[in-house]
């Protein structure tokens, strides 16, 4: 291996070393995706039983001969349990998944009431050897060495922490101060060290410009995320996104708490041009109400359906990209809609620290099948002429809405809430009941 050139990185980072079951329905109009926040990791896990599909998608951006990851791994890994996938796939698992803006109009208050049929929920999509010398003196042995797609792969294990950090420099990877101690702790469960690098020559040869992401498939009793080599030397937080996919139900981490984030708030109307920042400073205000200690759900669903939609369910071809292994692959044939039944999804979304995130998330899989969302409501006025009765009492409840929706929207994101009067276009104090001010304060004490 070529000394001085690869970096010494963590999946989950990238780059270490450089620094209920109802139905919604409404109109599906914007999305908050992982791409919405900095320095985000993608990770998909496919369990059942004591099977795991682990794909781990690179966001890194610089010098590719600078590029490795060191992922601990419970158990051997041989070569045909690794695999190249395509980050295509990951970015429909995240739109489909991701916090969802929808929106309704509201009806003419004077015509009369006409009750439609309810459309259809969106259905599942058709299908589109040799080691370095002094190695065992250090306590490090290579135990397999593949080369698959455009990476270069090496097995490592390790007796000693001091061993494989040394090993490490004199392959040329800069290990951060504190990764020894780290690295120890997994050496101490027995596990195994899956370290890659990108073959630029077979990279060319493929014809790809950006990194693919690497699955691992293998069988350990063991669910859980090695998060921590990827704080050693990290600068300020990091966002981390988990798409689980399973046969029973939601996932949840077992030494952290997992908690719902807000859903179903009616939000003013603008927000539709500033969803992005408005779902970041929600996420914002949520970690510091939990202190930075938790895990939060974002979605959990049956992914026969999705209501309202932001993509459309992962075909059955897509579901075994990504190592879905107890669906069919020619279910198509045999209407394969009823195998798809089995895939259920969970979106945690994680923010952490090395303080706040001590140790490495320990997952699993529950029955719980209730749907869940990151689902916000816009609703537009009605903005007719007609002077019914019914209009004129719409148009004062409207107030009453308006001001209760900037309250909302303040009060899930910090903003000022003047500000956000003021975009709404109502008054800068709260709006009051007309029929209260006509009132006398005698009569609001003790009136009808």
């Amino acid at each position: 291996m070529k000394k001085n050139v690869a970096l010494f990185a963590i999946w989950l980072n990238t780059v270490l070393a450089v620094q209920s079951a109802q139905s919604f329905c409404g109109f599906y109009v914007a999305k908050a995706d992982a791409q919405i926040f900095n320095k985000a990791s993608q990770v998909v896990l496919v369990r059942s039983e004591d099977k795991t599909v682990m794909t781990m998608a690179n966001d890194f951006k610089g010098d590719l001969t600078e590029f490795a990851v060191v992922i601990p791994v419970p158990t051997f890994i041989n070569k045909d349990q690794i695999h190249i996938s395509d980050k295509k796939i990951i970015d429909h698992l995240d739109a489909y998944t991701a916090p969802r803006l929808v929106e309704y109009f509201d009806e003419n208050p004077c015509a009369p009431i006409v009750l439609y049929e309810a459309a259809p929920m969106m259905e599942m999509a058709e299908d589109e050897s040799s080691s370095i010398s002094g190695e065992r003196s250090i306590g490090v042995t290579v135990e397999a060495e593949y080369t698959v797609g455009e990476y270069d792969i090496v097995i490592l294990s390790a007796t000693q922490s001091t061993g494989l950090s040394i090993w490490l420099r004199e392959n040329g990877y800069r290990i951060p101060t504190g990764a020894a101690k780290v690295l120890g702790s997994y050496i101490r469960q027995n596990m195994r060290f899956f370290v890659a690098k990108v073959n630029l020559e077979q990279q060319s040869k493929l014809g790809f410009n950006y990194l693919r992401p690497i699955s691992v498939a293998y069988q350990s009793p063991k669910f859980m995320l090695p998060i921590r080599l990827g704080t050693v030397n990290a600068e300020g937080t990091q966002e981390l996104f988990i798409y689980a996919l399973t046969k029973k139900g939601r996932v949840e981490t077992t030494n952290y708490r997992t908690v719902k984030l807000p859903t179903g708030m009616d939000l003013p109307v603008y927000v539709k041009t500033e969803f992005a920042n408005f779902y970041r400073a929600l996420f914002d205000s949520q970690v510091k109400k939990e202190r930075m200690q938790t895990v939060f759900l974002e979605y959990a669903w049956d992914m026969n359906w999705c209501d309202p939609c932001a993509a459309s369910p992962l075909s059955v071809k897509e579901l075994r990209e990504l190592g879905v292994f107890w669906v069919n692959e020619n279910a198509e044939r045999r209407g394969w809609k009823r195998q798809a039944r089995d895939v259920f999804v969970t979106r945690l979304h994680v923010r952490y620290t090395a303080d706040k995130f001590p140790e490495d998330l320990i997952f699993q899989e529950t029955a719980e099948r209730t749907n869940f969302q990151g689902r916000y409501v816009l609703r537009h006025p009605w903005t007719g002429t007609e002077n019914c009765q019914a209009a004129q009492k719409y148009r004062q409840a409207l107030k009453q809405r308006q001001e209760r929706e900037a309250q909302q929207l303040a009060s899930l994101t910090g903003w000022d809430i003047n500000q956000i009067r003021q975009k709404v276009g109502i008054p800068s104090s709260p709006v009051k009941d007309d029929n209260q001010e006509e009132k006398t304060w005698w009569q609001r004490l003790w009136g009808e």
